[in-house]
């Protein structure tokens, strides 16, 4: 659990530095994919799913 925690901190870290220096390249979204794997494990998970699924339903009732 320690690790798990550990490596998700610096994963999300390392997301957050590759998205404000502005380049995306292939190593920085084979992080942002491990850090969505390692969420994807937590009790944050249930949480981050309703709140996705909350957006786009908001989103797809929108007429223009």
């Amino acid at each position: 659990m320690a690790i798990s925690v550990s490596l998700l901190l610096l994963l999300a870290v390392l997301a957050a530095v590759f998205i404000r220096s502005g380049g995306l390249k292939i190593w920085h979204a084979v992080v942002c994919v491990l850090l969505g794997f390692l969420l994807a494990s937590t009790s944050m998970a249930s949480t981050i799913d309703h709140g996705v699924s909350a957006t786009a339903d908001m989103v797809s009732s929108i007429r223009p």
